[in-house]
């Protein structure tokens, strides 16, 4: 009777965007059970399927993409709550880069200009990068050529693929400028994609934050502040979870924090993306 009458697992959707996806929620899963917060994972192909599930109430709580938070925000018109995030969430940058003999110095030397971005709704590789350029004054759109890398598009640049090949098409010379987040710029440099000392840096977004969990407003915090408190208590120090933890790509959970999305809901309204506003940068 008391099997009955348990609590069901609290759902978690996810994007996979790797199949390493897989492997984490998989190892993820026993953890939380050992630490009386039983979960189970749904994945999507991509995060509009997730932002609908999280919205309809198919999964309790969405591991979600910036941009995938956003538009969660729009749909719900502010009714959704972010409740945790990497340490590697916050305070990435996204740099807009050029050949190092290139004779591009300003925003305005980017006129008529060919500007390598990744995927169409990448937010750090492409519409992050492209408002940054908007805001001096150029409209990208019209003042630009973009040369979009639309490489499994729906799953918001989490791959990097497209990032990888806006980088070569600017190696190549197919491009005057491409846009990078600053941790794959170097990637790009020690895995030979970019040689070093051929490019430089044009221009720095400022910080912006990446990923979190999110929810339903309307979802009881009793049913998932367990899940939060348990990820939280997470120790990179633990073997049983530090493996999962790399491929996830952090050292330590964090409470969520919204101030950080600023640059890309100002992205969505200004390129309309969405055709919604989506204003977090006060919670």
């Amino acid at each position: 009777m008391s099997h009955l009458l348990a609590r069901p697992a609290l759902r978690i959707g996810a994007v996979a965007y790797d199949p390493k996806v897989v492997t984490i929620w998989e190892g993820f899963t026993p953890y939380f059970a050992k630490h009386s917060a039983a979960i189970d994972y749904v994945l999507y192909s991509n995060y509009d399927a997730q932002v609908e599930a999280t919205l309809s109430g198919e999964v309790d709580v969405a591991w979600n993409s910036p941009l995938a938070w956003v538009k969660s925000q729009i749909a719900s018109k502010q009714e959704c709550r972010a409740i945790a995030m990497r340490d590697s969430d916050r305070d990435l940058t996204a740099k807009i880069i050029v050949r190092a003999s290139s004779p591009v110095s300003s925003f305005a030397d980017l006129k008529g200009k060919t500007v390598a971005v990744g995927a169409s709704d990448s937010p750090q590789a492409t519409l992050i990068p492209l408002n940054l350029i908007a805001e001096a004054g150029l409209d990208p759109l019209r003042d630009c050529r973009v040369l979009y890398h639309n490489v499994m598009v729906g799953k918001h640049g989490d791959h990097v693929g497209g990032e990888r090949d806006a980088a070569r098409a600017l190696a190549s010379g197919n491009a005057d400028a491409a846009c990078v987040l600053d941790a794959n710029y170097s990637v790009f440099i020690n895995e030979g994609t970019l040689d070093p000392g051929t490019t430089r840096v044009l221009a720095t977004t400022p910080p912006f934050d990446h990923c979190n969990f999110t929810v339903r407003s309307s979802l009881p915090s009793e049913r998932w502040q367990r899940f939060v408190d348990v990820l939280l208590g997470m120790s990179f120090q633990d073997p049983e979870v530090r493996a999962f933890m790399e491929m996830e790509g952090l050292k330590k959970w964090l409470p969520a924090r919204t101030t950080g999305y600023a640059q890309l809901e100002q992205a969505v309204e200004r390129f309309n993306f969405y055709g919604g506003v989506a204003s977090s940068a006060n919670v």
